[in-house]
């Protein structure tokens, strides 16, 4: 069993961009949405993963992740999966840590959120100056939540 631990921030300008490394396009959706867990999948390229996530806390989860076939991927997508997201993630490296800031489309357009994983939920690490608020405790900006409940239906933008 792996854990993921991270945090998450809105980003609130284009300043990360002169940072990038790297991107991939990201397509998604959710098999089963609870506070408790999700199962989702994922294709990036030409790979797919089906994920199962469970909480352990608000920046913890028991992650369990497994390749599938790129078809398979596609007809869950397809046929079971309610809201499809999709979204291009960027590789940022600030002060030596891995950072991935998602710029959302569709629904979610207008949504860029940065995550970073860390190795314990005590780790220290330098915030890059074009970061907003922390989300981590905010199940809103969880891509879940966001497959359910589309940023661009949010009355209020915080």
């Amino acid at each position: 069993m792996a854990l993921e631990i991270e945090r998450r921030y809105v980003v609130k300008n284009t300043d990360w961009q002169t940072a990038v490394t790297g991107q991939q396009r990201i397509r998604q959706g959710f098999l089963a949405v609870s506070v408790e867990k999700v199962v989702r999948v994922r294709i990036s390229g030409d790979q797919a993963w089906l994920t199962v996530k469970g909480m352990v806390s608000a920046s913890t989860r028991r992650e369990f992740e497994y390749a599938i076939p790129h078809s398979d991927a596609n007809e869950m997508l397809d046929h079971l999966c309610p809201q499809v997201m999709e979204k291009t993630r960027y590789h940022v490296m600030v002060d030596g840590k891995h950072w991935e800031v998602d710029v959302f489309e569709g629904v979610n357009a207008g949504l860029v959120l940065a995550e970073i994983e860390l190795t314990s939920e005590t780790e220290t690490f330098a915030l890059p100056s074009w970061l907003g608020h922390e989300v981590t405790e905010d199940g809103r900006y969880t891509n879940a939540y966001l497959s359910q409940h589309p940023y661009t239906s949010w009355t209020l933008h915080p």
